[in-house]
């Protein structure tokens, strides 16, 4: 009896132990980041992690557009490229798996292993014939091209975890419902899609928050400032040869949260069942 204490009391230390290094290693950065943020100057070099001057400099000129700095102009193009994405993601990953759950054609396995198989294949091998397609398009500095490369990015892993979803819903709910006369569209959208919630939820914080942390296709495809997406834009900022601000970068990329705040408390009932559903069945 005291030897499973003892072994309960071990396991639960760990346990904890485990816990609180990984949110010390999430939370440490974070911190030192927004501390950064109101840290005079322009460098991220501080003695403390909360600055004993702090000033709202540089949040001030992130929309002041001091220096020509059009960060309002990147944060509203994220914003766009995001929901976008988001939007065409749900569509398209929603019929997808509809079909691949509840249809039997030729071609179904096939189909299913070249997505995971794409799954494993980073994005930026393609960027040479990405690159050379945009320029034959005459879509460089396109965000809808830009949307659309990353809508078929997304398409793969989501319809995989939308799928396992979709599959572990009855199959009686579908043949009730056409005992009744009803069509596939109605039960794809009056029986399935209710029923996804949760993880529609998932893939559309998939579909929002890839972009905006997104810099080697952005970068690629676009090419002016007035185009550019905050990952390019924060990077800018520190990669001058001379006057870089570490400070306004950490200023632009914490409000980079914001929007991800939101729609996570947004999804957020459906969130958690969401992610810890999917991919039970093949």
């Amino acid at each position: 009896m005291v030897t499973s204490k003892k072994s309960r009391f071990t396991r639960l230390f760990v346990t904890y132990l485990i816990l609180i290094i990984v949110m010390i290693a999430i939370i440490y950065p974070l911190l030192w980041t927004v501390g950064a943020s109101f840290n005079p100057g322009n460098s991220l070099v501080s003695t403390t992690m909360f600055p004993e001057n702090p000033t709202f400099e540089h949040y001030k000129a992130l929309f002041s557009g001091e220096g020509n700095l059009q960060y309002v102009q990147w944060y509203k193009n994220s914003i766009k490229v995001s929901i976008f994405t988001m939007i065409g993601t749900l569509v398209s990953v929603s019929f997808t798996a509809y079909a691949f759950s509840r249809f039997r054609f030729k071609g179904r396995k096939n189909g299913l292993t070249l997505f995971l198989l794409l799954q494993m294949i980073p994005q930026f091998s393609a960027l040479v014939a990405l690159y050379v397609l945009a320029q034959m398009l005459g879509m460089m500095n396109s965000h809808w091209l830009l949307i659309m490369l990353y809508i078929g990015g997304q398409i793969p892993m989501n319809t995989y975890l939308m799928k396992g979803y979709m599959d572990s819903i009855s199959m009686e709910l579908d043949e009730s419902a056409r005992i009744d006369g009803a069509s596939n569209t109605r039960i794809f959208f009056q029986i399935i899609m209710p029923l996804s919630r949760p993880m529609l939820a998932v893939v559309a914080m998939n579909g929002f928050t890839g972009p905006l942390g997104d810099f080697i296709l952005s970068s690629t495809i676009l090419r002016s400032a007035e185009y550019y997406t905050l990952p390019i834009g924060l990077y800018n900022l520190v990669n001058q040869v001379q006057g870089a601000s570490y400070t306004k970068f950490a200023a632009g990329a914490i409000l980079i949260s914001i929007p991800v705040a939101f729609i996570f408390l947004l999804l957020q009932k459906n969130f958690v069942s969401g992610l810890t559903s999917g991919g039970t069945k093949g």
